[in-house]
């Protein structure tokens, strides 16, 4: 079974679960890894003593200045009120 995943490293992340993120291309869901082993004995109820073989191929790397990076709040374009809302505020 191959299953495809994005690995974010940044050792610089404010939070310690924000340094290695490993997410669903797609979903960009994290995977359930215990639900991939789940299938892979056929989720028959009991207890199983497995190996697990992890290949890592990198098939891509996005530089750091690749990935785009959304601006603050505070970059925002100021936008005035319309008159429609200033009208039921006031």
């Amino acid at each position: 079974m191959t299953k495809h995943y994005i690995l974010n490293l940044d050792p610089d992340a404010k939070y310690d679960w924000d340094r290695r993120t490993l997410r669903d291309p797609i979903t960009a869901d994290h995977p359930a890894l215990a639900d991939l082993v789940a299938q892979a004995v056929g989720e028959e109820s009991g207890s199983y003593l497995i190996a697990v073989n992890i290949e890592v191929k990198v098939l891509e790397k996005a530089a750091v200045d690749q990935v785009k990076q959304f601006p603050a709040p505070t970059d925002l374009p100021h936008r005035t009120p319309l008159p429609q809302l200033t009208e039921l505020v006031a």
